[in-house]
C-alpha cells in the first residue's frame, strides 16, 4: 500500500507562506508521493502564468481558483492548493474549501523567519516582481485563515 492509498477520500492540502518559504517545492514533492489523481493548484501558475494578473483584493485569479477547487473536489482524490494566498483577499476561496471538503482539510503555514524568506526570494527568477516591503505585508497575514479553517474543522468534527 502506498502513501497515496492511505489518504484517498477527497482530501485538500493547503500550503501557505511567504515567497521563498518552500511551498511550491513541497507541493510538487507531495504530488509525486501521492501519485495519480493528485491535483496541484498553484496560485502563481494561475495568476502569473495563465492569467497574467496582479494579486490583490478582487484579483481576477480568484474565480478560476474557485472553479479549480470545485473541479478537484469532483474529479481528484487529493487536491493540493499552494500559494501566498492572503487571508483577506482569498477569504471566499477558503470558505468554499470548507464547504467542499469539510473536515478533510489539512492546512499548513510555512512559518519561516522573514529574513530567510527574503534571502530565498532573491535567488528566484521573479525576484524583481515585488520587494521585501511587499513581502513584509504578506508576512503579517499569517494568523487568521489557517486558524479559522482549523477551528471550522474542529467544530464540524464534534
Amino acid at each position: 500500500m502506498t502513501m497515496g492509498d492511505c489518504l484517498r477520500t477527497n482530501k485538500l492540502i493547503i500550503l501557505r507562506g511567504n515567497s521563498g518559504s518552500g511551498k511550491t517545492t513541497i507541493a510538487k514533492e507531495l504530488q509525486q508521493v501521492f501519485g495519480n489523481n493528485t491535483m496541484l493548484i498553484s496560485q502563481d501558475v494561475i495568476r502569473r502564468d495563465m492569467l497574467k494578473v496582479k494579486d490583490g483584493e478582487n484579483t481576477k485569479a480568484l474565480p478560476l481558483l474557485e472553479e479549480l477547487l470545485r473541479y478537484g473536489r469532483k474529479h481528484s482524490e487529493i487536491v493540493i492548493l499552494e500559494g501566498i494566498l492572503n487571508a483577506e483577499w482569498y477569504r471566499a476561496l477558503f470558505e468554499l474549501a470548507v464547504a467542499l471538503y469539510g473536515k478533510n482539510i489539512y492546512a499548513y503555514y510555512f512559518d519561516i523567519p522573514f529574513e530567510e524568506t527574503v534571502k530565498r526570494h532573491k535567488t528566484k527568477p521573479n525576484c524583481n516582481d515585488f520587494s521585501a516591503e511587499d513581502m513584509q505585508t504578506a508576512d503579517q497575514d499569517r494568523e487568521s485563515i489557517v486558524r479559522d479553517i482549523c477551528q471550522n474543522i474542529i467544530s464540524n468534527g464534534k
